[in-house]
């Protein structure tokens, strides 16, 4: 209890422990996780589980405080779609001035069906956009293109002519920049599929800056995910800095930079600086090689600002021995939340409700009921003490959770709440067989 109390206070104002009490005189029986004012075990009786649980709170606190970070440059912070495109998340987002980097037309489509007019601070990523892509988003009048090969910047300029349109670029320069982080999410090294190589940039940029359909406008870097060393992004921007001082002497107008994404969270016991201050020396690295260039900065969190912000709620269906080894299994599973399958990923398991007086604990396998070996949350973890209908919450899922999930197994997807103060609200109502079976034949 203690320990796993320490640790949930960083999550403030997501989720905290708070002092349960029942009866006539209303005694203390415990503990409750709660997501701001909320009990976690309220959402399960009405939601039932799994279910996704965030923080509007949490998520326009590390909004702001980006924005304060970076207050002092011309800047927009463009969320990562790819990491949680909930509509009611992408809605919250808009309303706190919030742009968007996309990497696909469907994720294009979700951020106008919450803001028609937020195309204007749309950014779009990705190695293998579409003409029909280019197109959509060329129509819809987007900020920026990050272009990532040079067949790609034809297929662009040939769509833009079509439309009789001029679309701005970026170039995605690939700085080889080594990043600390797994080797499924890095991507700024040269054997990665992502970018131009930095050397070969200014060629392109001659090329492009002589086609009427485009009109170069920045530069655009992103070295990877999950990096909590900010010394790689400082790294990356001296390489960025030197390529846009060419550019202009070269005679090019370079009006913007795109630092990526990538700021990493704290998934285990570790500790990082509080939140501010982590976000404050991210924005020094950043900027430092920036000074005197006048450009506009472009910023695509999408982890550190929804990962803290959500849980994976769910519920214990057995205990299970197998000789020595012990086994919770749970009603959530790998399609839930694949993280875990995918990265060998930690996420930080905890208890629901604590009664008083309890703290025992027992090591045991966390896993789901799906047909496969890699079906787990954690491994020989120790954890409180949980019998057979406990809640258990799967913290920092905010992030890459949903936005991961499958049908696989034949599994409805889980609902999805957003916690805002005392109110709860479906944001993502459950999947039924109906719905997995509509579109067959």
């Amino acid at each position: 209890m203690t320990r796993t109390g320490r640790t949930l206070r960083a999550r403030a104002p997501a989720f905290s422990y708070r002092e349960s009490k029942k009866g006539l005189f209303r005694r203390s029986t415990g503990s409750i996780l709660c997501c701001e004012d909320v009990p976690l075990s309220h959402l399960a009786e009405r939601f039932d589980t799994p279910l996704y649980v965030y923080s509007a709170t949490a998520i326009r606190e590390r909004m702001r405080i980006f924005e304060h970070a970076f207050r002092k440059v011309p800047h927009t912070v463009c969320f990562s779609v790819k990491a949680n495109s909930n509509l009611g998340i992408l809605r919250l987002l808009a309303q706190v001035g919030c742009g968007f980097d996309i990497v696909s037309g469907g994720e294009l489509q979700r951020v106008l069906r919450v803001d028609r007019h937020a195309a204007k601070q749309v950014v779009f990523s990705g190695v293998g956009k579409t003409a029909e892509e280019m197109t959509a988003a060329l129509k819809a009048g987007i900020m920026l293109f990050n272009v990532e090969s040079e067949s790609e910047l034809w297929v662009l300029a040939e769509s833009a002519a079509r439309l009789k349109q001029t679309a701005k670029i970026a170039l995605r320069v690939n700085p080889d920049v080594r990043a600390e982080t797994h080797p499924y999410i890095s991507t700024g090294l040269h054997q990665h599929k992502f970018g131009i190589p930095i050397s070969a940039s200014r060629r392109i940029y001659a090329q492009a800056s002589g086609i009427r359909s485009l009109k170069v406008a920045g530069v655009s870097v992103h070295i990877g995910s999950q990096i909590t060393n900010v010394k790689p992004f400082g790294e990356a921007m001296l390489r960025v800095a030197e390529l846009v001082r060419e550019l202009r002497a070269d005679g090019h107008r370079i009006d913007f930079v795109d630092a990526g994404g990538g700021l990493g969270i704290v998934y285990d016991q570790g500790n990082l600086p509080d939140f501010e201050g982590y976000v404050a020396d991210y924005a020094e690295a950043v900027l430092r090689p920036l000074r005197g260039l006048k450009v506009h900065l472009l910023l695509e969190p999408g982890r550190s600002i929804l990962g803290p912000a959500g849980a994976l709620l769910t519920r214990v269906l057995y205990k299970k021995t197998n000789g020595t080894k012990k086994f919770l299994v749970v009603d959530a599973a790998m399609n839930d939340l694949l993280r875990p399958s995918l990265y060998n990923a930690y996420h930080e398991i905890a208890k629901v409700e604590w009664k008083d007086g309890s703290s025992l604990s027992e090591t045991v396998d966390v896993v789901g009921p799906i047909c496969e070996t890699g079906d787990f949350f954690a491994r020989a973890r120790e954890l409180p003490r949980s019998e057979e209908g406990d809640l258990l919450a799967i913290l920092d899922a905010g992030a890459y959770g949903m936005a991961l999930a499958s049908n696989y197994n034949s599994r409805p997807r889980p609902a999805e709440a957003l916690v805002d103060g005392n109110s709860a609200k479906v944001i993502r109502r459950r999947e039924t067989m109906a719905d997995l079976l509509r579109n067959e034949l």
